[in-house]
């Protein structure tokens, strides 16, 4: 059976139009051209479609059934050309992105907003996580986009830098070290002091510092969250030293950010999986996480 695409375009026309004359106009064709067609279609299958009666066309039942299936056909061709077109767009995109907590928090709602704002039909799926959990993920290649501190060689992954940045103090509103501009490792001596984890590296960074600098302070609480260590500070148990994304998204009324005398770098990169199919708006979103950043901040090289 020998039957063409513009067979079916014909009787579809016909079906639409309801005579020869009219399916000849939709096809900006001639109207015995198109029967010709039409009478081909009906042999090939070796039934007709029409009742003819004095010149005009009544469909069959088996034509009315053909009819059926061709509509449901050209609907789901419609569909496919649709969506082949808004994936052209970055339409309708899903993008997944894992990140560690602190920075889901204060980086990217400023980021996502700048992204959504220039594609709005995407869909952006946010996973929080720490390491090692966070690492061996964006290993597996489950993410098309990681964000994670100090990021250590992967395989599979290629880290690019996003920013850096001085880590910072948060004091609680009323403290007396809050009239300093700047505050000095020794302005800590003494202090009580909200810590984040034995086992966080910016931890052990900050302890080294201290005690190299011969200070002693009061370690009264730690926790894995700097947004918790912020909280904690506001409510007046102590002093702290966060990364500053999180001190500045939580700074507010009960809390003070302060720079520190001395530099303590703070890092954010981004983890690119090499072996996943590349999404298309991964290069929007790290475009758009590198300008959220406060223009003080230096960018990483």
């Amino acid at each position: 059976m020998d039957i063409q695409h513009r067979h079916i375009e014909v009787f579809r026309a016909v079906m639409t139009a309801g005579s020869v004359t009219g399916a000849a106009a939709l096809l900006h064709t001639s109207q015995p051209t198109l029967s010709r067609d039409l009478a081909r279609l009906e042999q090939l299958l070796g039934y007709a479609l029409f009742e003819r009666e004095r010149g005009r066309l009544k469909a069959t039942a088996r034509a009315r059934a053909l009819f059926d299936e061709v509509e449901r056909s050209f609907q789901g061709l419609a569909r496919v050309i649709e969506r082949a077109q808004a994936l052209g767009r970055d339409e309708d995109a899903e993008l997944s992105v894992l990140s560690l907590p602190a920075l889901s928090h204060a980086l990217l709602p400023a980021a996502l907003a700048t992204l959504l704002g220039e594609h709005p039909g995407a869909r952006i799926d946010i996973t929080p996580a720490e390491p090692p959990l966070l690492d061996a993920w964006m290993s597996e290649q489950r993410f098309d986009l990681g964000l994670a501190e100090q990021a250590t060689p992967l395989p599979g992954v290629r880290v690019e830098p996003l920013l850096e940045a001085d880590e910072v103090a948060v004091l609680p509103a009323g403290h007396p070290l809050a009239a300093h501009a700047r505050l000095a490792l020794a302005d800590f001596n003494g202090q009580d002091f909200i810590s984040l984890a034995t086992d966080d590296p910016y931890r052990r960074e900050i302890d080294a510092r201290f005690a190299a600098a011969g200070v002693a302070r009061r370690l009264r609480v730690q926790t894995h969250s700097a947004v918790a260590v912020c909280e904690l500070v506001r409510a007046g148990l102590g002093l702290a030293i966060v990364n500053p994304l999180t001190a500045h998204a939580c700074a507010n009324e009960g809390l003070v950010v302060r720079p520190l005398a001395v530099s303590i770098p703070y890092r954010v990169s981004a983890l690119i999986p090499l072996h996943r199919p590349a999404q298309p708006l991964v290069a929007a979103l790290v475009s758009a996480l590198r300008c959220a950043r406060p223009q003080a901040w230096r960018q990483s090289a």
